[in-house]
């Protein structure tokens, strides 16, 4: 005997768990809740919650797919027309395994697997205020203030290069006629003093005549 591919064995071979789980699948969605073992609620659960996926998307191949499981077609009918609308707006957990306590005889877990037909509510989300880092609020603090101080000091020191820069050109532009001034006067003295020189020179010459 093969031995199962997932979870505990039900009944004595394959062919007998499919035909279990086929009957209380049948009965889960015709009654809305079954009261079983503990062990076989487990196992049905992922197969009903997929049926209830194939009724929500409700084509005819879903269809199709449940009656090869589920050969009552009132039930599937019922899952389709009834059950989907009910839990369109659910995405997923659509069944419930509630724990029962002990079977008398053999003292066997007992649970009570039902649908989960209520309403989907939905929930509040409430942010939470994050709470604000010291060290990192401090430091960031820090940095901006480094930065204005360093952007005052630039402007501080580019201000007077550019007013120097500005005033250089109309210092020297000043400063040019004085200069053309002061050696058009040198040159006036220059030929004073030569003028002066020629009629000292011309004055000389007759005297060391006459003495020769």
């Amino acid at each position: 005997m093969a031995a199962p591919t997932k979870g505990p064995r039900l009944g004595g071979g394959p062919a007998h768990e499919r035909l279990l789980l086929r009957n209380m699948a049948t009965s889960l969605f015709k009654h809305g809740k079954i009261t079983t073992t503990e062990t076989k609620a487990k196992r049905l659960r992922p197969l009903a919650e997929r049926l209830v996926t194939f009724a929500k998307r409700g084509d005819l191949h879903a269809r199709r797919r449940v009656l090869s499981m589920i050969t009552d077609k009132s039930v599937v009918h019922a899952l389709f027309t009834d059950i989907a609308p009910q839990v369109a707006d659910r995405q997923g957990g659509y069944t419930r395994i509630t724990k029962l306590g002990f079977r008398k005889g053999d003292n066997a877990p007992l649970a009570l697997l039902e649908l989960v037909l209520e309403p989907v509510s939905a929930k509040t989300v409430t942010k939470k205020p994050k709470l604000a880092n010291t060290v990192k609020a401090s430091a960031a603090v820090a940095a901006a203030v480094v930065a204005d101080v360093v952007a005052e000091d630039a402007v501080v020191e580019e201000t007077p290069a550019a007013e120097a820069a500005v005033e250089a050109p109309a210092a020297e532009a000043a400063e040019a006629p004085v200069v053309e001034e002061v050696v058009a006067e040198a040159a006036v003295e220059v030929e004073e003093v030569a003028a002066a020189e020629e009629a000292a020179g011309t004055e000389e010459t007759p005297a060391t005549d006459e003495q020769a």
